[in-house]
């Protein structure tokens, strides 16, 4: 059994990094330790979990299946055995964090040099990532994302006040284009859309009117996955787009932007840090989000 849950920790470090250099390295032995320990596990098992060419390491049916089911149990030991190890000492390790780019809050810096400055001791590996994954079996200590897409599961605490989703351009194209009405008026309009990956659909702007909230799918002459460009094409009177208030602040101060369509924009909860409901918490995630509770200026 014993020698069955060290094949399996393993095969868990292959499937995360999809190649056996990669796993050894981690794990600090060799390649060939590696290879003989997932060939002995096959054997075990009866049936092949991954799949080798020269060049890369995938995993069969079966090796998804047994890498979905196993990686949230040994997250939990992982973190059951580093919690044990830190007991006595200060938070130590890295911690690894998947952030929304648009928390720009939280990656401001000043909270987190704050928190690595109170622990040197912490590692901290942050990850901008607006793809939408399970942070346990990535291998993920925790993550910062919108609390509304938050899974019901995870324990979420509070790391910025609430947001809105605001429609922007340039005053050059209003002068040109005018401003729509209504946001089904959008359609019309020549827009710059956001889509958190390749192969995944334009984000669809959402909207409330009296209490009922509503969706449009826009035809963005534009798409990207990156805030900063959308914000230079609005900037540049490319078109009408769509993110977080506090993205465009600056520019909406200095006049360079322009709000439309404000009365179909409320508020919504802000940002959240979520980590999975583990009974022991390691000592540099309790570190953080005890971290992220003191701060003063974060509010519900």
């Amino acid at each position: 059994m014993e020698a069955d849950l060290d094949a399996l920790a393993v095969f868990a470090v292959v499937a995360e990094e999809r190649s056996f250099r990669a796993a050894a390295d981690r794990l600090g032995v060799t390649r060939s330790a590696v290879s003989q320990t997932m060939r002995r596990l096959e054997e075990r098992l009866g049936i092949a979990l991954l799949q080798r060419t020269t060049r890369s390491v995938s995993l069969t049916e079966a090796g998804e299946r047994l890498f979905t089911d196993a990686a949230p149990a040994l997250a939990e030991m992982r973190s059951a055995l580093e919690a044990a190890r830190n007991l006595r000492g200060s938070p130590r390790g890295q911690l690894r964090l998947a952030v929304s780019s648009i928390a720009e809050d939280f990656l401001a810096g000043p909270m987190l040099a704050a928190f690595a400055a109170a622990h040197p001791a912490v590692e901290l590996d942050i990850v901008v990532t607006d793809e939408e994954f399970d942070i346990v079996s990535e291998g993920y200590d925790a993550g910062v994302r919108l609390g509304e897409v938050i899974e019901q599961d995870m324990i979420a605490v509070p790391v910025s006040g609430a947001q809105r989703q605001i429609i922007v351009c340039a005053p050059a194209y209003l002068e040109r284009r005018g401003a729509p009405a209504h946001p089904r008026e959008l359609a019309a309009h020549r827009c710059i859309g956001w889509r958190p990956a390749p192969r995944v659909a334009p984000y669809r702007w959402e909207f409330t009117e009296e209490g009922r909230e509503f969706a449009v799918t826009v035809a963005p002459e534009i798409t990207t996955n990156d805030m900063a460009l959308m914000i230079k094409l609005a900037l540049a009177g490319a078109g009408i787009t769509c993110g977080l208030e506090e993205s465009f602040r600056p520019f909406l101060d200095s006049g360079r932007l322009v709000a439309v369509l404000e009365a179909f924009c409320p508020p919504f909860a802000g940002f959240y840090l979520y980590y999975p409901n583990r009974r022991n918490m390691a000592p540099k995630l309790r570190a953080l989000v005890e971290h992220v509770r003191r701060d003063g200026r974060r509010t519900p």
